[in-house]
């Protein structure tokens, strides 16, 4: 990165864009949470860094970009209770009988085996060797126990 000469860096603007380029990033990024955060302060000291020393930064701008960390935090901790919640509520799913819609739009049903979860996408369930999307999904029933009567 390289200082100019022409104006300072650290006004509300580059607090935005700064804010816009960390918030891509975690959008765009699948690695941990950790690296999203860590990203957001290295482009908060570089600003500081790189800064013209006789026009700093006002505080509000300051005050603002702490405020968009918080945020970007907050929001990082939200998305994994999210991804979590979906895990449970798939893997509560596992040994029911489903109903649902192929690629073909016909009805299929089967037991599910397994569930995962695939980054930021919907749970994927596994019954017999079909993938099928959560969303797909039309019916959900108990399956029968061996050697009861229903």
């Amino acid at each position: 990165m390289t200082s100019s000469t022409s104006g300072p860096i650290g006004g509300p603007s580059d607090a935005a864009k700064a804010a816009a380029t960390a918030a891509k990033q975690a959008a765009e990024s699948k690695s941990k949470s950790l690296g999203d955060k860590d990203t957001f302060m290295k482009l908060l000291v570089a600003q500081l860094k790189y800064q013209d020393p006789t026009k700093p930064a006002d505080s509000t701008a300051f005050l603002a970009q702490t405020a968009q960390f918080t945020q970007v935090e907050k929001l990082e901790d939200m998305i994994s209770m999210l991804q979590s919640q979906r895990m449970i509520g798939a893997s509560a799913l596992i040994g029911k009988t489903v109903t649902y819609m192929d690629d073909t739009g016909a009805t299929q049903t089967g037991v599910i085996s397994s569930a995962k979860l695939n980054g930021d996408s919907e749970p994927t369930l596994k019954v017999g060797n079909t993938d099928v999307q959560l969303s797909k999904v039309t019916e959900i029933s108990q399956t029968a126990q061996p050697g009861s009567s229903d």
